[in-house]
């Protein structure tokens, strides 16, 4: 199972008029602990900025699950609400849980969501659907088998 950590990273960017601007961007990362989630953000991050570069923040989330789309552009938190019904006492019971999902608007990121869960056995009701601020996402990278 993945762990995904939001990291925030503040570096200077080229704006349109072409003047510097220090912005801070966030990127998503499954790693491992604090320090490989720093360690892969850096790595991915690097090569497409000029200058210096800090990990402002590491923060561990709770992320259960990534719906991508390679022609999406934006993020979305989906969260939603899985039903049950215990056996014993007849009372329904609601686990919230937080999907993001690659969209190019919200309704797209609404499709898209139902397309990754059309599979599921479990009731669900989406709670909420929102725009998140995550500009990338980086999964984990596998070594082959035997190498290190």
């Amino acid at each position: 199972m993945a762990s995904w950590f939001e990291c925030k990273v503040t570096y200077h960017k080229m704006v349109e008029n072409g003047m510097q601007k220090k912005v801070t961007d966030t990127f998503m990362v499954d790693a491992l602990s604090f320090t490989e989630a720093e360690a892969r953000v850096i790595e991915e991050v690097t090569p497409f900025v000029s200058g210096e570069m800090d990990v402002a923040s590491v923060k561990k989330t709770k992320i259960s699950e990534i719906f991508r789309d390679d022609a999406a552009d934006k993020w979305y938190l989906v969260k939603p609400a899985f039903i049950t019904i215990d056996e014993k006492t007849a009372v329904e019971k609601r686990s919230v849980s937080q999907i993001l999902v690659a969209g190019n608007n919200f309704k797209n990121a609404y499709d898209n969501f139902m397309e990754g869960m059309k599979n599921t056995m479990a009731d669900f009701e989406i709670v909420s659907i929102v725009e998140t601020a995550i500009l990338d996402v980086y999964s984990a990278k596998l070594d082959a088998p035997g190498q290190q």
